[in-house]
């Protein structure tokens, strides 16, 4: 199944692509999809399909990925301005605080540091050897502590918090737990049931390989009336544009936090990469992406390199970063993509393979052998 959906990505035809923690490459049934709809709006407008009922079956795929309701979830242009969502909503009250981490992307980091100047402290859990001691995110959290917000996997390093275990703890505490889960959606199983998560976002060009600018929100329906939408408009509301009078009466599911038009072009391109990954299995996604990371890990070590990325059972992602202090990393980075095509990336001194559940054992290999030895 796994290798006979390696055609439907087209750009293996041109690169070993491991770049998937930067901007993935679109499937080839999200390019469909989204020149499917440019023919069809160049063809005819809005005239001869509804493509917000094409969207609202999107919702569905993407509540299907995350165990949840699909009036729970709406659209959003990006991982932070899901974060906004929640940092602008929620009611603060001066003395209250938020809980990350160091190792944060700082799409999850600006909006919470904005709510310093209305009296909100952000604590930022520092790491010890690439991880967040779990021990040491639970004692930050305190009295006065309203939000925990994570990286479901951290960027930099790969490093995978363990998200039903601190769930658990925030729900225990009655504390709020955001997770920015943009690393690991798509090849990670996240069950916002099980993990106790109130609200998620995530943009869908990494791992889901759909396009930028096209990503999902997820807020706990026993939330959705508690957290104030902070970007309105006419979608926000229940009652049609055409209604007689304007009257501020919000949706009572997620779409209060749509203030205008969906990106429906990229909506759609998401939709059809989420029915790929589900039609595969997420679960089968896992594993196969485990199975590559090893061999790379594996290979990588044995030139003589040093891996930064943690690599236990609960810890491992698809993200793997090394480096040597032999080599100049942009140097090998550049040589890689010139000379053989490969496609990774350097981040933070160090170099980032982050390949796909499509991508073969050969390109591992092919990696390998590219990289100068010692």
């Amino acid at each position: 199944m796994v290798t006979d959906v390696r055609n439907s990505f087209p750009i293996t035809r041109h690169y070993n692509f491991q770049n998937h923690a930067a901007v993935a490459p679109l499937s080839g049934p999200a390019a469909e999809a989204m020149a499917g709809f440019a023919h069809e709006m160049a063809e005819a407008a809005y005239l001869r399909g509804n493509y917000y009922r094409a969207a609202d079956r999107v919702r569905q795929l993407a509540a299907r990925l995350l165990n949840a309701d699909p009036f729970e979830v709406t659209f959003i242009k990006n991982t932070c301005e899901g974060v906004n969502y929640v940092a602008n909503g929620v009611h603060w009250i001066t003395g209250d605080n938020v809980v990350t981490t160091a190792m944060e992307f700082p799409a999850n980091v600006y909006p919470w540091m904005m709510l310093e100047q209305r009296g909100v402290t952000l604590k930022r859990v520092a790491e010890t050897d690439g991880r967040i001691p779990f021990d040491r995110l639970v004692a930050a959290i305190d009295a006065r502590t309203r939000v925990v917000a994570v990286s479901a996997v951290q960027w930099s390093n790969g490093f995978r918090l363990d998200l039903a275990r601190l769930g658990e703890v925030c729900r225990e505490r009655g504390v709020l737990f955001f997770v920015d889960a943009i690393q690991a959606l798509g090849v990670h199983p996240i069950d916002v049931r099980k993990m106790h998560v109130d609200f998620l976002a995530a943009d869908g060009h990494k791992w889901l390989c759909g396009p930028e600018g096209a990503g999902i929100f997820y807020c706990q329906k026993e939330l959705i009336g508690h957290l104030r939408p902070t970007c309105v408009g006419y979608m926000s509301m229940k009652h049609s544009y055409e209604a007689p009078e304007m009257r501020i009466d919000f949706h009572d599911d997620a779409r209060r936090f749509d203030s205008g038009v969906y990106n429906l072009a990229g909506v759609c391109a998401l939709g059809a990469s989420i029915e790929l990954l589900l039609g595969v299995g997420i679960e089968n996604v896992q594993v196969r992406v485990k199975q590559v990371t090893d061999l790379l890990v594996e290979g990588i070590r044995a030139k003589g390199w040093q891996i930064h990325s943690p690599r236990t059972a609960s810890e491992w992602s698809g993200i793997v970063s090394f480096s040597s202090d032999k080599h100049d990393q942009e140097a090998v980075r550049k040589h890689l993509r010139n000379e053989f095509k490969i496609v990774i990336a350097s981040r933070q001194g160090r170099l980032r393979a982050s390949p796909h559940f499509y991508n073969s054992p050969e390109e591992m290999s092919q990696l390998i052998a590219a990289l100068p030895g010692h």
